[in-house]
């Protein structure tokens, strides 16, 4: 894909369009009586009703299909800081893509403010109008109190994609790429280079998995934070990744450009994640020996990409009312990812799913919706019948 052609489109599109979501009816409004059921007087009645109870309001109106997509600006993409009103295309098209694969209404909302607590309250002040709340390009470190704070105070999901979403894909991904390999995640010797929002959330997410904290070593662009499963060990990249079974990357283009990976084991597994430019290019890569590549890149094999995510995590979450996304439905959704992968033609270049696959986020919701009821975590008690076999 011509990335300058891309550019331009985008830009035409929005011209053309000036919007690429909107709202639409979804009741008859052709006549005083349906004027009358849809508004007054006719209105009053869920009114009372969801005074009597609130969790009532996640059924009698859309609050329940809702997520609000939320940033205040400060890390879009590989942009950075360029504030909250030139976020919104990312908000929108991230709206997009709940709608197109979720069959969500999502509603894109910048926050105006870098201050952590303003922010916060502001989040907290709209929890009932929306069924779950997706947080997005927040700079770190001030994300993760931004993210604990919600999730312990509302009732509802709050969910950080750049963080989870990102792991959820790459945890998927892994378990593809060492079925494949004819690896086990107990076993292999893991890297993680990069100790940011995402690095760090994919690594916690691969021990969770079962990965051996003493096989696993993360990096900055400093060297070793963690290795061996102690803190503050010293140590070069090179080091790092030699006798390594994965190398996982979110961190900058260009990074693993070096014969350092020729050095790690046989059947080796890279996923280099940086965008828009990944730390080594596939070519590359496989000349220097790696046995499975992935990037967050469409126009390369593997492309390990949290729009596979989290339509159908939020999609199962929303079907059973849930109060929170937990760890629980973080794994399952990665399994589910896993094994949908898996039950096609895997090899070395095709270990994750196609994202337009429409069975797909099905797959994810059932498992997310199972693993919400079964972890207490959902209002619902019994499956939709849309899940049941």
């Amino acid at each position: 894909m011509n990335t300058d052609q891309l550019k331009k489109e985008a830009i035409e599109l929005r011209h053309a369009k000036h919007q690429v979501i909107k709202t639409t009816l979804n009741a008859n409004m052709e006549n005083a009586h349906d004027l009358a059921t849809v508004y007054t007087p006719g209105v009053s009645a869920p009114c009372l009703e969801i005074k009597k109870d609130e969790d009532l309001s996640l059924t009698l109106t859309w609050r329940g299909n809702v997520v609000a997509v939320i940033s205040d600006g400060t890390r879009v993409l590989g942009l950075g800081d360029i504030g909250a009103a030139a976020a919104i295309p990312v908000m929108e098209g991230k709206s997009a893509l709940y709608k197109r694969f979720g069959n969500i209404d999502a509603i894109p909302i910048v926050i105006n403010t870098k201050d952590k607590d303003e922010f916060i309250h502001t989040v907290q002040l709209l929890e009932k109008s929306f069924a779950g709340i997706n947080l997005e390009d927040i700079s770190s470190p001030k994300c993760y109190d931004i993210e604990d704070e919600l999730k312990r105070t509302m009732n509802i999901p709050v969910f950080h994609d750049d963080q989870h979403g990102t792991a959820i894909a790459a945890l998927a991904a892994l378990l593809g790429a060492l079925k494949v390999a004819g690896k086990k995640i107990e076993d292999v010797k893991i890297v993680m280079n990069g100790a940011g929002a995402a690095g760090t959330a994919i690594a916690r997410l691969i021990l969770e998995a079962g990965a051996d904290p003493a096989k696993m070593t993360i990096l900055n662009s400093r060297g070793i934070l963690y290795d061996n499963g102690k803190r503050d060990r010293q140590g070069t990249f090179a080091e790092a990744v030699k006798g390594a079974d994965v190398l996982i990357g979110c961190s900058a283009p260009g990074v693993f450009n070096n014969d350092a990976i020729r050095e790690m084991a046989d059947k080796s597994i890279v996923f280099a994640m940086a965008t828009p430019v990944p730390e080594i290019m596939y070519e590359e890569a496989k000349e220097k020996g790696v046995f499975i590549y992935g990037s967050g890149r469409s126009d390369m094999p593997n492309q390990v990409n949290n729009s596979s995510v989290f339509p159908g995590l939020f999609r199962g979450a929303l079907d059973v009312r849930a109060r929170q996304i937990n760890e629980e439905m973080k794994l399952a959704a990665a399994y589910a990812l896993a094994d949908f992968a898996l039950a096609g033609n895997a090899d070395p270049d095709h270990v994750v799913v196609d994202v337009f696959d429409p069975r797909v986020p099905k797959a994810v919701a059932k498992a997310v919706a199972k693993a919400a009821i079964e972890s207490g975590v959902a209002r619902a008690t019994e499956l939709p019948e849309q899940y049941r076999d």
